[in-house]
């Protein structure tokens, strides 16, 4: 979804074997594959113990980013707390497994089937006759056809924010009884099993007030495990508590609480003992895997002794300063817990105007990055896989997942320098002296956002004036603002060497662009501070039109946001060896995303998608071609590169109106290759999942993939031990 900038061919016939047989090659490529979905690159590490080496209650104080605004997932301002609530405390027809692939929930659900094709597509669901809402009710058709009613978008009043696949259905009735459900649609839909997930009561559902405000600030009805006892404002926090009317596995935990706790603030919370659970940051992780190494680390096939250096942990243990052992005597009842994230980090490139409009130019930004270097920068450090993302749509492991990359190519210099020169780009050309003011070949009309730090002037205007003179830019005396890549030492994070030594994490804890919506949130892009220039001497700038080839590259200016300023600093480097200048221009983490990327005011930018277990669905807003409005403003949608094809929105038409999964599949990895080949966006890697656990929490961690399992979450009993747990998947 994110956009990046690659140019094409420098011939036009090398043009045409790019955009045809490499794009074959490809596909080809993949159909030679029985199973191009591979395996996901990391699994769970969660501690998983048996429920009876789990203690009976307790309270689990797991740490979140914020009180939620509702409960109610379907609305605009539901976020990653809203979520997980609603996992805890709803039935779910399906959840997701370590693959990331759906399964049926049999809590809920003893058998859900297409059993008609034609004239109609019509899935019968089976209820377990045992579901029960907590109010003593049976979930039913009528709580089935409410949510339909609710999100089907015909009724206005509903204050929905998407009622993909529920548009679809024409009809729900009830089955032979009360436990079935017959679900006819007016279009067929691949993905419907991503439907009544969760599913809401009636009460909730039935009417637009009740929908609007019934499920904002409390639910008085649930069914899952937990219910929600008490959100409590002041002390930012929200208790959930056994459900005494829950038919399954009864819970472990008495309580949850979920404390709003900034990041910054978590590794202090841990350290006094107010937290159990906690996804933390890379610095707050080497502090505490200083005094815990992971278990992975403790028994290492290379025979490691505990005490030696790893990725994680840093140093060796045996020659800490006052500070770290302070840190192992405030940690050492937690350990730290370890995946991927299911969602990835891209370089966008806005498409709409300027040079990235050309798509000679996009693709010759591709072909400038180093995607698996940029991947072991990011990864390598933390003891993760460190491998590239290939898909746009899935991550390594999904049913549609499969390495499409080769639609663009992997890096090669003179392939970019070609493409850049067809496109008209001309090494060390004239440049024309500008207007005060005037841009330099950045798109046209662009302003920065009020929420610019550090912009005294124009950015693009103090980046032409860089280009020009070998001399530090007007933004060098302070950590915000605008400067170019290259230049005034900045490429190395705006540290010195000094300051990188040891410097094995570094933390990003802001994400952005994350579909808070539809899946659970995540942290941010991580990368170590300070990487080395890529090798290799820089190209002289290149010019058209007697203006140089300069890209306005936004990130955030946060404390927190250091590492996807890194990797920017560091992309700049590889795009200067192919002569593509950048000038990174800092803002306010607040205005990053509103004010920039969803606006357009950006030539490049880094942010993250989370992956979809149902890309057909959840991927057509983000890839979609952009349209105009009637007021003449250009509908995007969520794709704010602002490229995209009829032929891919035609793909997505085609996969999500195709029944056989197998079929429906290979139409999302042929959509996937034709964005690779538009380059509109890179995904470059997998983001990592760091969590602190207290060692004698099982069951909880970093869940990777799979949805969480909340009644086998709990505190082991004394003496038992938990299973090791791998972070990596084979």
């Amino acid at each position: 979804m994110s956009h990046d900038g690659v140019g094409t061919r420098s011939v036009m016939r090398s043009v045409a074997v790019l955009g045809a047989s490499a794009l074959a090659v490809s596909l080809l490529a993949g159909c030679s594959d029985p199973d191009p979905a591979g395996k996901p690159l990391a699994g769970q590490d969660i501690a998983p113990a048996a429920r009876d080496l789990v203690a009976d209650g307790g309270t689990l104080r797991w740490a979140v980013d914020a009180v939620p605004e509702t409960l109610n997932t379907f609305q605009s301002d539901a976020d990653a707390t809203t979520t997980r609530i609603a996992q805890a405390t709803l039935p779910s027809m399906f959840r997701l497994d370590e693959s990331g692939r759906p399964e049926r929930n049999p809590d809920f659900l003893e058998s859900a089937k297409i059993v008609e094709t034609e004239p109609r597509q019509v899935v019968l669901y089976k209820l377990n006759q045992a579901a029960v809402w907590s109010d003593g009710r049976e979930i039913g058709a009528a709580d089935f056809a409410a949510q339909w009613r609710a999100l089907s978008g015909k009724d206005s009043a509903y204050w929905t924010a998407r009622n993909a696949g529920y548009d679809r259905i024409e009809k729900i009735e009830r089955g032979k009884g009360d436990l079935e459900i017959r679900v006819t649609f007016g279009r067929p839909y691949a993905d419907w099993r991503s439907l009544f997930s969760p599913l809401y009561p009636k009460d909730v559902m039935g009417t637009p007030d009740s929908f609007n405000d019934g499920a904002r600030r409390k639910l008085k009805i649930s069914a899952g495990p937990f219910a929600v006892k008490k959100i409590d404002r002041k002390a930012d926090e929200v208790r959930l508590t056994r459900n005494p009317r829950w038919w399954g596995e009864r819970a472990k935990l008495q309580e949850i609480v979920l404390r709003a706790v900034p990041r910054d603030e978590r590794a202090a919370e841990l350290a006094a003992g107010q937290l159990d659970l906690a996804e933390i940051d890379p610095g707050a992780a080497r502090r505490i895997a200083l005094a815990s190494p992971p278990r992975s680390a403790t028994a290492s096939a290379a025979g490691s002794p505990v005490g030696s250096a790893s990725p994680l942990m840093g140093p060796d243990r045996r020659k800490l300063t006052p500070k770290q052992r302070r840190d192992v005597a405030a940690f050492r009842g937690f350990e730290v817990r370890k995946s991927l994230e299911p969602a990835y980090t891209q370089l966008a490139l806005n498409g709409a105007d300027g040079p990235l409009a050309d798509e000679r130019v996009r693709r010759a930004v591709a072909r400038a990055l180093d995607r698996e270097e940029l991947a072991k920068l990011v990864l390598a450090p933390l003891g993760l896989p460190a491998q590239p993302v290939g898909s746009h749509l899935a991550l390594s492991g999904q049913a549609a997942y499969a390495d499409n990359s080769g639609a663009i190519g992997d890096q090669d210099t003179e392939e970019a320098q070609a493409l850049l020169a067809d496109a008209g780009w001309v090494q060390g050309g004239p440049i024309k002296e500008g207007k005060k003011g005037e841009k330099a070949a950045g798109p046209e009309g662009k302003k920065a956002g009020k929420g610019d730090e550090g912009e005294k002037a124009d950015g693009a205007d103090k980046a032409d004036k860089a280009v020009k003179a070998d001399k530090d830019s007007d933004s060098s005396g302070g950590d915000d603002g605008t400067y170019i890549v290259g230049q005034d030492n900045k490429a190395d994070g705006g540290e010195g060497r000094e300051g990188r030594e040891g410097a094995h994490l570094a933390q990003d804890g802001k994400q952005y662009g994350t579909k808070q919506l539809e899946q659970g949130g995540a942290p941010g892009a991580y990368a170590p501070r300070g990487t080395a220039a890529p090798a290799g001497a820089a190209a002289r700038p290149l010019a058209k039109d007697g203006k140089p080839l300069l890209l306005r590259f936004v990130v955030p200016s946060g404390e927190g946001s250091q590492t996807l300023r890194t990797v920017a600093d560091r992309i700049g480097l590889m795009l200067e060896r192919v002569g593509i200048r950048t000038a990174i221009s800092k803002v306010s983490d607040e205005s990053y995303f509103k004010d920039h990327i969803a606006s357009g005011q950006y030539d490049l930018a880094l942010y993250s998608w989370p992956a979809s277990a149902y890309p057909a669905t959840d991927a057509r807003p983000i890839y979609a071609k952009p349209v105009p409005a009637a007021d003449g403003s250009l509908n995007v949608e969520q794709n704010y590169t602002r490229v995209g094809t009829d032929q891919v929105d035609q793909l997505f038409d085609q996969a999500i109106a195709t029944l056989d999964e197998s079929e429906s599949r290979a139409l999302i990895r042929k959509a996937d290759s034709r964005i690779w080949a538009a380059a509109g966006s890179i995904p470059l890697y997998q983001r990592p999942q760091l969590t602190a656990a207290r060692k004698s929490l099982a069951n909880a961690g970093a869940f990777g993939f799979r949805t969480p399992v909340y009644e086998d979450m709990g505190f082991l009993e004394k003496g038992a031990k938990a299973s090791a747990s791998a972070s990596s998947g084979g």
